[in-house]
């Protein structure tokens, strides 16, 4: 008798919680519980913090709901969500300066302070998901463009992300919503 792999119910109704547990030996990984299931994630380079400060390189331990996302639409399809995504593109930007106005906020080029690229090279924010951290309550220098992304090979650290496989983001996608927050202990 062969087993069926685990999977998330498909009723239609989205997961409420991702957990995000750090990994045995290894501050700078996590577990990630999506319902039944459990995936290998990524953090920050400086594993996580209570104080979160911009530039320290940590993930925040808090509860941040899942705002909305971006992806890619020019690498291939992804399966439906309830989640509200928009398609990136090459002159979307995020903006990471402290002093300016847009800190922590969507922008698009030319804009001449810091940023990131919310369409990159690499395949990390392929799907990009929004975090509740620091967004809606902003503050300056407490971080910004918390992301729950894509992981680089080897699942090496983040900028402060949650970041999983892309396989494991198809799996968990459809079952992501509103209401849905990811909770990093």
């Amino acid at each position: 008798m062969t087993k069926r792999p685990v999977a998330l119910k498909r009723s239609g109704k989205t997961v409420s919680r991702l957990l995000v547990r750090p990994a045995p030996g290894n501050p700078r990984q996590a577990i990630l519980q999506a319902g039944p299931l459990t995936f290998r994630a990524a953090l920050g380079r400086s594993g996580r913090s209570s104080r979160k400060r911009e530039g320290d390189g940590a993930t925040p331990i808090a509860t941040m709901p899942l705002l909305f996302g971006y992806r890619r639409g020019d690498r291939g399809p992804l399966p439906a969500t309830p989640l509200a995504m928009r398609r990136s593109l090459p002159d979307m930007l995020w903006c990471d300066a402290v002093s300016d106005p847009n800190y922590n906020r969507p922008v698009r080029a030319p804009f001449s302070p810091s940023h990131e690229k919310l369409e990159r090279a690499d395949e990390l924010y392929d799907v990009c998901i929004v975090l509740d951290w620091n967004f809606r309550c902003r503050k300056r220098r407490c971080g910004s463009a918390i992301f729950f992304h894509i992981a680089r090979p080897g699942y090496t650290p983040t900028e402060g992300c949650v970041a999983i496989s892309l396989r494991d983001m198809r799996r968990i996608l459809p079952h992501l919503g509103r209401r849905t927050s990811l909770q990093v202990l």
